[in-house]
């Protein structure tokens, strides 16, 4: 199996961790590339030069599997080198949370096991498309695209159609437009609902709106979204999964679902659900951690 392997370059205390990832696939007869600046942080910050057949320099790896080796934002990024190749996509949490890089170090020995003996499934997961007045290196995001106002203390005004047909104009700091599995990325934290990764939909959730009735709308991903934004301040940012440019007041934008998919690899058995529960300790309740016995006599 060809393996490629991105890493971030915050590894401070992850030293075994990354030696166990290296070791684990070469006993398992696995070919190894890595991701050339991940491989100069290795060999500068820790002195480690593991045995490889070669850097990543390009966009373009002929590779059966990629691992990702921090958190969720070093996920994203390399969704991005990924792009339309498709190639399925190993997240190891060396980070905090950990939601897109869902394995654990602890885990690692045992899942590559898993993976060699094709004991895994994958996960088709959209992304966003945007479409602007100029050209873009990357134009799509398997978490969200938001347009957000920059420098400035006043609102902007963004003007919304779907599928041509108005929707509203959002007076607020931003909106923010949500794949499912960026459901529980931005989108959550200004009250947009978490979106099971199966669900054909996106969500539109405004950033800070001034207005107390305006709230997310799910929409079918087979919609597209324009919009046109007007700033006081002259421009505004677009950011996609973190990713931000300035645009001028008055431009105006398509976004759609994107016509290739992110791959994500997952263990046998593991479900989305435990991963809420774990993660985001989805419904807690400290009533819930007693037995409690009911007399129904």
């Amino acid at each position: 199996m060809r393996i490629g392997i991105f890493g971030s370059n915050y590894q401070a205390g992850k030293q075994e961790s990354i030696k166990t990832l290296f070791d684990t696939i070469r006993l398992l007869n696995g070919e190894v590339w890595v991701e050339a600046g991940f491989y100069n942080y290795l060999s500068v910050q820790f002195a480690y030069t593991p045995a490889v057949l070669g850097v990543i320099e390009s966009d373009t790896f002929p590779l059966d599997l990629i691992i990702s080796l921090g958190g969720d934002g070093t996920f994203l990024r390399t969704a991005t080198w990924v792009g339309r190749q498709e190639i399925p996509i190993l997240g190891i949490n060396t980070g905090r949370l950990g939601f897109l890089a869902d394995i654990g170090t602890n885990d690692i020995r045992e899942t590559l096991e898993d993976i060699f003996r094709s004991n895994y499934s994958i996960e088709e997961r959209s992304l966003l498309a945007l479409q602007t007045p100029r050209p873009q290196l990357c134009n799509f995001a398997l978490n969200e695209i938001v347009v957000q106002k920059r420098d400035s203390s006043a609102m902007i005004a963004i003007h919304t159609w779907l599928n041509e047909e108005f929707l509203t104009t959002y007076l607020a700091d931003g909106l923010l437009v949500a794949t499912p599995t960026g459901s529980t990325a931005y989108s959550m934290s200004v009250n947009g609902p978490i979106i099971i990764p199966q669900a054909n939909n996106f969500v539109l959730s405004p950033v800070a709106p001034h207005s107390l009735n305006v709230r997310p709308l799910v929409i079918p991903e087979d919609y597209y979204i324009r919009l046109k934004v007007e700033t006081r301040n002259g421009n505004f940012l677009i950011a996609l999964d973190g990713r931000s440019s300035v645009y001028p007041s008055e431009s105006e934008f398509l976004i759609r679902k994107a016509d290739f998919y992110v791959k994500i690899v997952k263990r046998a058995g593991q479900r989305f659900y435990d991963t809420l529960r774990k993660k985001l300790l989805w419904g807690t309740d400290v009533r819930n951690q007693a037995e409690v016995h009911f007399n129904l006599s």
